[in-house]
């Protein structure tokens, strides 16, 4: 266990008693300012526990002793020591102060300088005191300084009390300055003493003369008057008084600011210090007095204590402040940010409470058009904000389809502000960093919008493949442009080349934004046809852009691959696609041509030895089901590496693909028989650990329940342990690969219980033949079905305990990523559906009466595991789907009536 502070107490305290008594130049400070960072690391730590006393051989107390202790001597150093030691110690009970301040939130203060951990606290009190009556005008205002930072017990002593309101009157402007500070330590924590000094220093600040800068400084001591709600109260009606007194502009920024931090900290004073604000938003007021206003309107919404105040005014005037043409861009940020605010926190937000809610949209729309691009980012954002609020008021009815059009304008908005970011950023000629980021974040706002509104898939697709066309035309303008007139030597210069690695940059994340939106529209299941033949055409674009290298061609082309995308196809095509025996001809000539084309794209990249993206490309490849495609990488990058590991991992992941592909060959074998016919066509052979592309699957019909069938399952299945064996090897070398090792033994029990389950299914005998011509059934057929109906329990119960194991790696990796983690508990779901539909092979049997007669040797384990299984599917699915936990539900009552009946 780390060493706590506490433990250290004793060893600091040592060290800062030498340190003090050093003679050295310099050292005293510098021990003074170690201390510092110190006290701040204790202050946050919580009390040591008796654990910690009897593992570390601490008396009890011992830590408390010794802080009291060092607090002492800092104190000593501040009343004996010069002035830079006096300033190094109030430097540090300042720091210490402040973190504690930030840190408490409301919360009672128990750090180290809590009245409850310090013993002696009138021996630090009067030696600084000493210094206060003996010393110059800065070593009574460091004093002041001290007494605010011990507050939490200073505050109970009279004589400083008196000391700090006495000072207030002071002469000196340091003094009072540090005497301010004090006292709005002491207004924090005790409200009788805040009384007294609201009251002297209003006398102050409204006394002829008063400086400008002691004013100023009095007035921000309002901020601190929050400790009752009588004070609270009173110190805001002294406040608007002084507002409407004066005139001078620092002074009225300073107490607007402080009124707001003070409203803020009671809401009953919320509205009328919002009307205050609004009348500073008036075109008469100064620009500086309307910027303040509005930085304390944002101030006080962003607090989020109370909407209350909203209203139609509120609104109105905020909009009046967008809509000036030569308003400072600062304040339109502002007046943006309080409409974002005031949106997100209403919880009613409908057309009739707005006073012309269409007025509204129009000039936040026109802000989102600024040339300006930190107005209009914030000015989408709001329009986001309003655009959900209004389809949350449409899903439960109050405002019909108003403003249905909206989120459509806002992608239209977006897009125009990412075409006009194009020319400057491809140019290079301005802070890149920056349209940089600008022109992520407007990514990032069309990505959030998607995902809310999934049915604006189709047109967001639509308008990339135009901003692809427009990102080509743009930049091939540039390069036209940089290089007319220009020699040949002069071509290959620094801005050109600059200008192309940018143009790559950006076409590379723009791009990825179509793959992460179609991610998103899966999961929210909002993949159809018509957005399949949008990204099909995107792709088409994307493959003949200029700007693209083979790794986008290739990941494009393997999400055209994803079964995700090829499935809704097959949902909605009108041809014939049954999968298995009859997968469409024209969807098959589609996945073999876009496999075709990533093996080419690879191929290439091998060639220009960008192995790093080929590996990326082959994990997507693996994720998306082009298991060809990936199995072809990893197995070509296994001679291109040096280390045992990689290579050892390379053959693995090629193993498992191997397998995979495998499968999926040998149930499509339209898919296998195409592709074969297109690498012909290109020449382009490809072995899977010396077995040809027309020999993996050979004989297969797409029906997995032919002989056939059953041996590629086999053959997958050694495939796998295969794998599995060659990730023991790494283990070896000091690589654990936990998880993938345990992933390939639940994907080869997979197997192995589906091969047992198509085995004995195929053994039991269901023919006429089997049955004499007066009915009876053979004795032998009726032992081959009871060993196979008791071979389906079992398998049943083993598909029932895979779909627990996957449960159980979900639960011993809590750090994986969201979508691995979905994509395991997908797979427990399909082993219990597949234990569920075992199971009741049993119930549904159409076996003869003499069978069933011999069945009743099987109840009891029939009842228990049908039980299970619906009870476990149904706790699966209660999240997804209620229709089907219901009559699942219906067949559990129904399972315990036929048991009870048969009793």
């Amino acid at each position: 266990m780390k060493r706590t502070s506490a433990v250290c107490a004793m060893e600091w305290s040592i060290e800062l008693e030498m340190a003090l008594r050093s003679k050295k130049s310099g050292q005293a400070v510098k021990a003074i300012q170690q201390i510092g960072s110190r006290l701040q690391q204790w202050s946050r730590e919580p009390k040591p526990t008796m654990a910690v006393y009897n593992m570390f051989d601490l008396v009890l107390g011992e830590d408390r002793l010794f802080a009291n202790t060092i607090l002492l001597r800092l104190a000593d150093a501040f009343r004996l020591g010069d002035k830079d030691t006096r300033l190094s110690v109030v430097r540090v009970f300042l720091s210490v102060f402040r973190n504690s301040y930030k840190e408490k939130k409301g919360k009672q203060y128990e750090g180290i300088l809590s009245k409850a951990r310090i013993d002696n606290q009138m021996e630090l009190l009067k030696r600084v005191k000493l210094v206060f009556d003996t010393g110059d005008v800065e070593s009574r205002a460091l004093s002041l300084i001290l007494f605010g930072c011990w507050g939490d017990f200073a505050k109970d002593s009279a004589n400083i009390r008196y000391l700090i309101l006495s000072s207030l009157v002071s002469s000196e402007i340091l003094e009072v300055k540090a005497s301010l500070f004090a006292a709005g330590c002491f207004c924090d924590l005790a409200a009788d003493f805040a009384s007294v000094a609201l009251e002297i220093l209003l006398n102050v600040v409204i006394s002829p003369s008063t400086s400008m800068a002691i004013r100023i400084a009095g007035v921000r001591l309002f901020a601190k008057m929050g400790c009752s709600y009588s004070i609270a109260t009173r110190a805001h009606k002294i406040g608007l008084k002084l507002v409407l007194d004066s005139s001078e502009d620092d002074f009225l920024v300073a107490i607007l600011i402080s009124l707001s931090k003070l409203a803020a900290k009671s809401t009953l004073l919320l509205s009328e210090q919002v009307d205050v604000l609004l009348f500073f938003l008036s075109q008469e007021r100064t620009l500086r007095l309307r910027e303040t206003a509005l930085r304390c309107l944002n101030f006080v919404y962003r607090k989020g204590v109370c909407y209350s105040s909203v209203s139609t005014h509120v609104i109105r005037t905020l909009l009046r402040t967008l809509d000036e043409i030569e308003l400072p861009s600062v304040m339109k940020c502002e007046a943006l940010q309080i409409l974002q605010t005031l949106v997100c926190g209403l919880p009613e937000l409908s057309c009739d409470e707005m006073l012309d809610f269409t007025n509204l949209l129009n000039i936040i729309e026109k802000e989102a058009q600024s040339p300006i691009m930190s107005e209009s980012v914030l000015a989408i954002h709001v329009l986001v904000d309003i655009s959900t609020r209004l389809k949350e008021r449409r899903q439960v009815g109050s405002d019909g389809d108003c403003f249905f059009s909206l989120p459509m304008r806002i992608i239209s908005v977006i897009m125009d502000q990412i075409i006009f970011l194009l020319k400057p950023l491809l140019e290079g000629c301005q802070n890149n960093s920056k349209l940089s980021q600008e022109f992520q974040s407007l990514l990032n706002v069309l990505l959030s919008l998607v995902g809310k509104h999934p049915d604006l898939g189709i047109l967001v697709l639509q308008k990339f493949g135009s901003f692809v066309e427009c990102l080509v035309d743009v930049h091939d303008n540039i390069m036209t442009s940089r290089q007319a007139g220009v020699s040949e030597y002069e071509q290959i210069d620094f801005r050109v080349q600059k200008s192309k690695h940018i143009s790559l940059s950006l076409a590379y994340n723009v791009l990825q934004f179509p793959l992460t939106c179609i991610e998103n529209l899966n999961e929210a299941g909002a993949i159809s046809a018509e957005l399949h033949d949008k990204f099909k055409l995107l792709v088409g674009q994307v493959q003949s852009c200029n700007l693209c290298d083979h790794y986008i061609y290739l990941i494009y082309s393997i999400l055209l691959h994803s079964q995700v995308i090829w499935g809704c196809v097959v949902r909605n095509s009108e041809e014939p696609c049954r999968v298995g025996r009859n997968l469409g001809i024209s969807l098959c000539n589609h996945l073999g041509k876009h496999e075709v084309f990533s093996l080419e794209h690879v191929e290439k990249m091998l060639a220009e030895r960008d192995n790093w993206p080929v590996y990326k490309a082959g994990t997507y490849a693996a994720y998306q089901g082009a298991w060809v495609t990936a199995a072809f990488v990893f197995g070509q990058l296994i001679g291109k590496v040096y280390s045992d590991s990689c290579s050892y991992w390379l053959k693995a992941l090629a193993q498992f693909a191997v397998s995979e592909g495998k499968i999926l060959l040998s149930l499509f074998p339209n898919l296998r028989r195409k592709l074969i016919d297109l690498l012909k066509v290109k020449e382009f052979h490809i072995t899977f650990f010396g077995d040809s592309l027309a020999e993996v699957g050979q004989g297969a019909v797409g029906n997995i329940s032919e002989p056939c069938c059953t041996e590629v399952l086999v053959g997958a299945y050694n495939g796998i342990c295969s794998s599995g064996e060659t990730l023991k090897s790494i283990a070896m070398l000091g690589k654990s690969c936990c998880f993938q090792r345990w992933f390939l033994v639940m994907r080869r029990k997979v197997l192995r219980t589906v091969v047992d389950g198509l085995k004995v299914l195929g053994t039991i005998p269901l023919t006429q033949v089997s049955i004499s011509n007066n009915g009876q059934v053979d004795t032998s057929v009726t032992v081959k079905c009871l060993d196979c109906l008791r071979q389906i329990t079992q398998i049943s119960f083993q598909w029932k305990s895979l779909a627990q194991e996957f449960d159980l790696i979900a639960m011993s990796f809590i750090g994986m990523d969201r979508r691995s983690s979905k994509i395991i508990s997908a797979l427990a779901l399909g082993c219990s559906l597949l234990a569920f539909t075992s199971g009741f092979a049993l119930y549904f049997s159409n076996l003869p009466d003499h069978v069933n007669l011999v069945l009743r040797d099987l109840e009891s384990s029939m009842n228990y595991l049908q039980g299970l299984l619906i009870q476990d599917l149904a706790l699966r699915l209660s999240l997804v789907d209620q229709e089907i936990c219901y009559n699942l539900s219906l067949l559990l009552e129904l399972t315990k009536r036929v048991k009870g009946s048969a009793k």
